[in-house]
């Protein structure tokens, strides 16, 4: 796997969330509960769901309201800020600010995803787009299937059943 190639920000997403909640029709605050939980989200990089995010929260002594959660995820994916990913009966989040385009590997044995990039998979898709005369706004791809240590213990076990 490639490392993700960093992408240059001109503000905090603390930064970022504020003006997207002062610009909104309806000037909306920024509370002290939305504050911990985008400095904690950010401080770390990782997919989570809403649930797991309250139980970490909580771990970390941080209180917040289970609909303050959901609200401010969609506003924080409003704001271009996360990006929801859709896996069946789940719902994960993760950075869309400040990261590049990528793709996931989705284990469906074990919950992983496995961020990637590559050039080669970005020229197809603008190519498929310029033939089309189809103006490209972004993609998400997520490949579906079985990771390398899922597989080794499916192989394990196998085996082991064998003896």
């Amino acid at each position: 796997m490639n490392a993700l190639p960093a992408v240059e920000v001109s503000q905090t997403p603390e930064e970022k969330f504020r003006e997207y909640l002062a610009s909104r029709s309806r000037t909306q605050r920024y509370t002290a509960q939305q504050r911990d939980m985008v400095k904690y989200i950010f401080s770390k990089h990782n997919h989570f769901d809403a649930d797991e995010l309250i139980d970490e929260m909580k771990r970390e002594r941080l209180r917040v309201s289970r609909p303050t959660v959901y609200r401010t995820l969609k506003k924080l994916v409003d704001a271009g800020l996360l990006r929801r990913i859709n896996l069946g009966s789940r719902t994960v989040y993760e950075h869309d600010y400040g990261y590049a385009q990528h793709d996931h590997l989705h284990c469906e044995q074990c919950g992983d995803m496995l961020e990637f990039h590559d050039p080669k998979l970005e020229q197809m898709i603008n190519d498929v787009c310029r033939q089309n005369h189809f103006q490209y706004a972004g993609h998400a791809l997520i490949i579906r299937g079985v990771c390398a240590r899922c597989n080794r213990a499916r192989v394990m076990k196998h085996r082991l059943d064998l003896v």
